[in-house]
């Protein structure tokens, strides 16, 4: 038994090397290929990525040209392509995930756009085509002005005062209003474009007797409008008037008379406003405008401020004048002298106190205030398309 046990050792001599020999033919066919294809794998996963970067490439070029689309309204942003078609503009963007990019916006209606966005690197290129519609956003403010008195919060009549028309008939007072309300980034828009040719005003005050008339004007930062000579000068508005800081017309030295003559004071600065998520309670006592008893306002015309307004001037008008005065986030009080035509406003609360307000018509004023403002619009991707290269 043992003499056979030792035979088939002996006969099994040599058949490691017979297995290794095969193992390593089958590893040989094998190798080849599988590092072909390896390489390939490596050299593919190049070519996507590089045409993926195209293709973001591409697609921050539409993203772009519906930024350029939805700022602006009426026309394309910019000269035709080449000075060729007038219905079409072009431009570049230099490097987005290092390739170069080519936009056309082409105007297909008034509310659609066609994109073709074309990245290019290393010898290839991919396009991205998009139509993209466009809805423009409006804001109806006429509302405002059909009431002597308006405000999203309330209103207040402390005697003695009068409203004509009385709470509850047509063109009477109204809380709670529900309509369109401005920004102040609209409004201060609107005007801007009336005075952003003029040479700032460098002066924290201006002198009634230095002009018979003076505007447009614009002035960053306060302003003090007062008469420092005789008692009982006019002067009229012939401009916009534009202030950024906190503005005091005839609180201080002599009469005067300011004639509106339909123009528009806007002052941006926010003193007195509510925040925004409690618009009805603005800070008490904070003034972003006072008109006193200093200053008689005459004619039609808008007396705008972003925060609180204290209007306490003298009143010369008729039923032909309507002034409208307006605080866009904060408190109107009123507490003039001389009977008051036009429409206050005014958005956490309008307070009276003394006099009388009476609702006129504005159609006829001839108001430089939007009624109807283009606020922006909002663009949609209706189609979107690649074309590898």
């Amino acid at each position: 038994m043992k003499a056979v046990v030792k035979r088939i050792i002996r006969d099994e001599h040599g058949n490691a090397m017979v297995l290794t020999l095969i193992l390593l033919v089958v590893g040989g066919l094998i190798l080849t290929p599988l590092l072909g294809l390896m390489s390939t794998g490596l050299l593919a996963g190049q070519v996507y990525e590089k045409k993926m970067d195209e293709l973001y490439a591409a697609d921050a070029g539409v993203e772009d040209a519906i930024w350029k689309i939805n700022d602006q309204v009426e026309e394309l942003p910019g000269p035709p392509c080449g000075g060729g078609d007038p219905e079409s503009w072009c431009y570049s963007i230099a490097d987005v995930n290092g390739k170069s990019v080519e936009v056309t916006i082409t105007y297909v209606n008034n509310l659609t756009y066609q994109v073709e966005s074309i990245a290019t690197g290393n010898g290839s290129q991919t396009e991205v085509e998009a139509y993209v519609t466009r809805t423009i956003i409006t804001a109806d403010y006429s509302g405002i002005g059909n009431n002597v008195i308006t405000s999203p919060c309330d209103y207040t009549l402390q005697g003695p005062s009068q409203v004509n028309p009385p709470e509850g008939e047509e063109h009477g007072p109204v809380g709670n209003y529900t309509g369109d309300w401005p920004t102040a980034e609209v409004i201060s828009d609107v005007y801007w474009e009336d005075v952003e040719d003029e040479i700032p005003y460098t002066f924290d005050s201006l002198d009634v007797k230095d002009y018979a008339e003076f505007g447009p004007l614009y002035r960053d930062g306060t302003l003090a409008i007062k008469n420092t000579g005789t008692a009982g000068l006019t002067v009229t508005l012939n401009g916009t008037i534009y202030i950024t800081g906190e503005t005091l017309i005839g609180t201080t030295d002599q009469n005067f008379t300011l004639n509106l003559n339909g123009q528009t004071i806007f002052v941006e600065d926010d003193t007195g406003a509510a925040p925004e998520d409690d618009p009805c309670n603005p800070p008490p006592e904070k003034w972003a405008l006072r008109i006193g008893g200093k200053c008689t306002l005459t004619g039609s015309g808008c007396v705008i401020a972003v925060g609180g307004i204290q209007f306490k001037p003298n009143l010369d008008c008729s039923d032909t004048d309507h002034i409208f005065v307006l605080s866009i986030r904060g408190e109107t009080h009123m507490q003039p002298n001389g009977d008051f035509y036009g429409t206050l406003a005014g958005l956490a609360e309008v307070y009276i106190q003394n006099g009388k307000a009476r609702w006129v018509d504005p159609s006829g004023a001839g108001l430089n205030f939007p009624t109807i403002a283009g606020i922006g619009s909002l663009c949609d991707i209706a189609t979107w398309e690649v074309n590898p290269q």
